[in-house]
């Protein structure tokens, strides 16, 4: 079932079309993420959706009403944004209670509910400290906290975990989903980073030009990319030419060895570099179809070695 509905949304900036007639449909309860490269639309997208954009044409409705027009306000959505947007001179139960006492909700209700968020968010204890007090990921969660304790009915994301360190945001990456499947509240989260909208997501539309051009699992996003900027942004491919037909093949299918394999496809090459980058190691090898990157090598190579690489046909996806 549909939460949200956007139907022929669109919106220019001057001469810059920067959302071009989108269809969505945001279903109840899901982790939807918005990915694609700046200027791509997705930003743009959810800005309309929590009404700090107005849209030149389309609607947008939310549980069945139409909220294309309505200030931000009265909108059954909250928005975490990549500052966090905390008041630095309130306290963090000061922060969290700020929304609810706007809407003029009892004192002690207030901070009933504000503990209980502080506590989902695994921040109990800390209602006391200034965010100046609180670490990166703390004040994010403080933030989720904010924002969740309204029970909207969407929670939007604007690059939440931009500022934090790789460390921290893989850590957040998890904590976030897990918290979404507690509250079981509709999150739409936007990115630019791959690697985030596959962890986390239950669904991605991938965003380029102002257009959708796939929206689906993240597993059948990377698997099966529907287009060829969908197979080259998320995650890497390599793009070969066989007899005239043109294949892709992510550089994980793909083995490096001496000898040749007698299943699937496989061809000679020279292994012209050899690049480690932590978890992984990426071959290079120059054939008669290219310039191709692996990741699976069983035995040791060094640059200059005759090598031949090979895969299975099933692991093969069509041109794009």
């Amino acid at each position: 079932m549909a939460i949200i509905e956007i139907r022929n949304l669109a919106k220019s900036f001057g001469s810059v079309r920067a959302v071009d007639d989108v269809d969505l449909d945001i279903h109840a309860g899901e982790f939807l993420t918005l990915l694609g490269p700046s200027g791509s639309g997705k930003t743009t997208v959810l800005r309309m959706i929590a009404g700090f954009e107005s849209p030149d044409s389309g609607s947008i409705t939310l549980n069945g009403v139409d909220i294309t027009d309505l200030p931000p306000y009265e909108r059954d959505v909250n928005t975490v944004f990549q500052d966090y947007a905390l008041f630095p001179h309130m306290d963090v139960i000061s922060n969290i209670e700020y929304g609810l006492r706007v809407k003029g909700v009892a004192k002690d209700e207030r901070r009933e509910k504000s503990l209980r968020a502080l506590e989902q968010v695994r921040l109990s204890g800390y209602e006391n400290r200034k965010p100046h007090q609180l670490s990166g990921g703390q004040r994010q969660r403080v933030a989720l906290a904010r924002a969740l304790v309204n029970r909207p009915s969407v929670l939007l994301l604007d690059e939440p975990l931009g500022a934090l360190d790789l460390k921290l945001r893989e850590q957040m990456q998890l904590e976030l989903k897990e918290l979404q499947r507690e509250v079981g509240i509709t999150f739409v989260f936007v990115t630019h980073d791959q690697e985030e909208a596959l962890t986390m997501s239950d669904r991605i539309a991938a965003f380029n030009n102002g257009k959708i051009e796939q929206i689906d699992t993240p597993q059948n996003i990377y698997e099966n990319p529907g287009t060829k900027f969908v197979a080259e942004f998320v995650g890497k491919t390599n793009s070969i030419e066989i007899q005239g037909a043109r294949v892709n093949v992510r550089p994980e299918h793909i083995k490096v060895a001496r000898s040749a394999s007698t299943h699937g496809r496989s061809f000679e090459g020279t292994l012209r570099d050899i690049i480690f980058v932590g978890a992984t190691t990426r071959y290079v090898v120059d054939t008669k179809v290219g310039l191709v990157t692996a990741l699976n090598a069983q035995e040791e190579l060094k640059r200059g070695d005759l090598v031949h690489i090979s895969w299975e046909k099933e692991r093969e996806f069509s041109n794009l």
